[in-house]
């Protein structure tokens, strides 16, 4: 089977007060398609800066991330857009919702992002909205829900289009831990039922303990750590 996302001597650095400060260096990895795979490490320890090289939102400074075989750091901007466009969904920890809009309203917007045909919206829109249990709050604006019930909104906007990849920042960050489980297990039906590939950041051990597959950050090195 062909990996979805492969690191290949992969390199990442910052110049911070005229020093180079490196945050990843030389890591190797795969990620098979229709897995959901944990990043874990402490704070500061790249899990983000390493997210953000798979969803081509930055550049490597050094070797390469393959999508789907596509070297993406080679795409020109117009190219590695229409594939954030097309093919990846995003849950960022600041949720990035549109503030005027309800909750329906952001997932279709999503959907519309995505060139999602409009009469598959309703449909979508009523599914993802079912899967992270907002039903009664589906016509609220974001200033109108709590933390936790924005994040959910975040989710169920990224995962209406079925993107052949998710990228999720410490998606259940603000869920308290029922939720926060429920989500999990929503995660572990799209990969099962082949809808989706979920790469996500995470450190709560309770969740960890749930996946089968999880990647520890640490000095700049990734090492995969279990497998079930």
């Amino acid at each position: 089977m062909e990996t979805i996302v492969k690191a290949v001597n992969l390199t990442k650095s910052f110049e911070s007060a005229n020093k180079k400060v490196e945050v990843l260096k030389n890591l190797e990895f795969s990620i098979m398609p229709h897995t959901l795979t944990a990043l874990k490490g402490r704070s500061g320890s790249g899990k983000t800066t390493l997210l953000n090289l798979i969803g081509a939102l930055d550049q490597p400074t050094e070797g390469e991330v393959y999508f789907e075989e596509t070297p993406i750091s080679r795409l020109k901007d117009k190219e590695s857009s229409e594939l954030r466009r097309v093919k990846m969904g995003f849950i960022f920890q600041s949720f990035g919702l549109v503030p005027l809009l309800s909750v329906e309203e952001n997932v279709e917007f999503g959907l519309r992002v995505a060139g999602v045909p409009r009469n598959e919206w309703k449909e979508r829109i009523q599914d993802a909205i079912d899967l992270v249990g907002l039903n009664k709050r589906a016509k609220h604006r974001p200033f109108e829900l709590s933390g936790g019930e924005q994040q959910r909104v975040a989710i169920a906007r990224a995962i209406a289009p079925k993107p052949v990849l998710l990228l999720a920042d410490e998606p259940t960050a603000e869920l308290d831990s029922r939720m926060a489980f429920h989500i999990i297990n929503v995660f572990q039906e799209l990969v099962q039922n082949k809808e989706t590939t979920i790469i996500m950041t995470t450190h709560d051990p309770g969740i960890l303990d749930m996946l089968e597959n999880v990647y520890t950050l640490e000095d700049r090195k990734v090492s995969y750590e279990k497998k079930l």
